[in-house]
């Protein structure tokens, strides 16, 4: 196929396919473990091609893909449920609210897409092993694609991951190295693990072909809203790929001339797990000094795609915000008993953000707002179970049945 580029954003220079693997070779050099990458590249499409032969009424989705359809494993990412949710949308003051419920991929979370896209690469280039560092989605969302492909997946996991990740791991065969740290110590190890003893590096952003497979989801969107952008799509972050990746699923659509604007996008971060939503409220980045939160899955001290995010929540004319973890407890029981959705505390933090973007009115009441749900609650019961009181037994006689 080879209708696209590899663009470093921060030098402007243009590489073919196969010229790179990873970060910029000019401005790569530049990243220091413990900070935010830096030459992240981006897959530039030929626009006018796709302008030309996309017909809405047959979508040749394979335009807009960085590795040809003949290269994916055979494991059935993406195509999850879109609905709107009056119910949630009467609870929080919002009139047009939808869900697109990526919980439902195979694995459990919207990372299947990365996970899918690099397997993909590593079929075409003849790569046995894959290797990444995770909190748990990703690595379970390689894990499983991996088993599907016949793959070794070899996986640094910080020693804190809640344990159904690790089961689901440990299940698809995946090596796990459990890490005596933080998922930023596990990232670093796993890029000294792959210099020195090769394989093919899944990494965040790392791979530009996560962001790649990440951006799927926002394709997917503009599709089953009957090939409508809609008006904001709210986004958990964490390491800020997932963010990005929307952000570049929408603007290949606009750089190919089917979608006038970009849908403004809301970056919601736990209080604690707030590198990017500061970078972009003040225009400096630091550190998270202490990132403790019940969601795991956006708990980082440096996330590695934040100049990315940050430009991405910019040019959408978007907005930023925090979340405590009660506010995301609470918003996860919100969706639950509201749309029967169970999401992780991570992708929770997405509807805390929602609540307090209708109180403050930020986006209106009638937008059309895309709460985007990103992993699957049953990967963390222990943190929802915590608030929960459990009924007590009964005898099996319906006299002992009380207030029903």
């Amino acid at each position: 196929m080879g209708n696209y580029v590899y663009c470093c954003r921060e030098c402007g220079r243009t590489y073919g396919r196969d010229e790179v693997r990873y970060l910029c070779p000019d401005c790569g050099p530049r990243y220091r473990p413990g900070q935010p990458l830096v030459g992240v590249l981006e897959a530039v499409f030929d626009y006018k091609l796709i302008a030309k032969r996309f017909d809405k009424s047959k979508p040749e989705w394979r335009l807009f893909s960085a590795v040809e359809p003949k290269y994916y494993p055979n494991f059935p990412v993406g195509g999850t449920p879109f609905f709107k949710v009056e119910r949630l949308g009467r609870e929080v003051g919002l009139k047009n609210l939808w869900i697109k419920n990526d919980g439902l991929n195979p694995s459990g979370s919207l990372k299947d897409r990365a996970s899918f896209l690099v397997v993909a690469e590593a079929n075409r280039i003849g790569d046995k092993q894959i290797v990444t560092a995770s909190t748990g989605n990703a690595a379970s969302a390689l894990a499983a694609v991996c088993a599907a492909a016949g793959k070794k997946a070899i996986i640094f996991v910080p020693k804190n991951a809640p344990k159904a990740k690790l089961v689901q791991i440990l299940l698809y065969g995946a090596k796990v190295i459990l890490v005596d740290g933080t998922y930023d110590d596990a990232f670093k190890l796993s890029l000294e693990y792959t210099e020195k003893r090769g394989g093919l590096n899944r990494n965040t952003a790392y791979h530009p072909l996560t962001i790649e497979g990440k951006k799927t989801v926002a394709l997917e969107i503009w599709a089953q809203n009957d090939f409508k952008a809609p008006d904001a799509v709210v986004v958990p972050v964490g390491d800020g790929v997932i963010i990005s990746g929307v952000y570049k699923g929408f603007w290949d659509l606009k750089q190919a001339g089917l979608i006038k604007q970009i849908p403004r996008l809301a970056c919601v971060q736990a209080k604690t797990s707030d590198a990017i939503h500061k970078y972009i409220m003040t225009g400096k980045y630091r550190n998270a000094v202490k990132p403790s939160t019940t969601a795991d899955s956006i708990s980082v001290s440096a996330p590695s795609n934040a100049h990315m995010a940050r430009r991405a929540v910019l040019d959408s004319k978007g907005f930023s915000l925090t979340v405590s973890d009660r506010e995301i407890l609470a918003a996860q029981a919100l969706v639950a008993r509201t749309t029967g959705i169970f999401s992780e505390p991570a992708a929770s933090a997405a509807a805390a953000g929602l609540v307090k973007i209708s109180k403050a009115n930020t986006l209106g009441k009638n937008a059309q707002i895309v709460l985007l749900v990103t992993g699957h609650g049953l990967k963390d019961i222990d943190t929802p179970l915590a608030g929960l009181k459990l009924p007590r037994p009964i005898q099996p006689i319906l006299s002992a049945v009380k207030g029903t």
